[in-house]
């Protein structure tokens, strides 16, 4: 029986976080600071930055 490939099947499901502050939305950036790539969350309306979006809480 031929099915479906593997890829076919899995399914991206993608999260938008909310800022509980202002309700602005949450992006990853990756910033380059003294030689090494560091990921941060940042809220686009007030600037706030966190190091993952559930520190914003």
């Amino acid at each position: 029986m031929a099915g479906a490939s593997k890829n076919s099947r899995t399914s991206v499901t993608t999260h938008k976080f909310v800022c509980p502050d202002c309700g602005g939305e949450i992006v990853m950036k990756t910033l380059f600071e003294n030689g090494k790539l560091k990921n941060v969350a940042e809220c686009q309306k007030c600037k706030r930055q966190e190091r993952r979006p559930k520190d914003f809480n």
